[in-house]
């Protein structure tokens, strides 16, 4: 199970991290995304990260605002969002990959997620 937390509202220009914890010792062998979803739009890829954390893959929406890392020992993925824009207002899920041992770039490349953890809600206001 993941869970993901987080969210919640901030300005235009602002910062806010996202956080995914899951249990489990097979962690660190699954590459795990973000992906978001806002209203009336489908579900969309954003960031990725390979298992041992050495390669991330990012959406050009978001390129050099938003960075994605992980920390193994403790079962997090994270997501730092800075310079935020009122079109990254979404509902945020973290993701595990449902192949072990991939990259970054082919999860993000092929959104085939294993699992899901249950959203988190960004508003960003102007």
């Amino acid at each position: 199970q993941l869970q993901a937390s987080g969210g919640g509202s901030v300005q235009a220009g602002g910062s806010l991290r996202l956080s995914c914890t899951t249990s489990g010792r097979t962690f660190s062998t699954y590459a795990m995304g973000w992906f978001r979803q806002a209203p009336g739009k489908e579900r969309e890829f954003v960031a990725a990260i390979s298992g041992s954390g050495r390669s991330t893959y990012y959406a050009n929406s978001v390129k050099g605002r938003f960075t994605i890392a992980r920390d193994n020992a403790k079962n997090t993925v994270y997501l730092q969002m800075n310079s935020l824009k009122t079109e990254d207002t979404a509902v945020y899920y973290c993701a595990a990959d449902s192949k072990a041992l991939t990259t970054a770039q082919s999860m993000g490349v092929r959104a085939d997620v294993g699992s899901w953890g249950q959203g988190t809600q960004l508003t960003v206001s102007s």
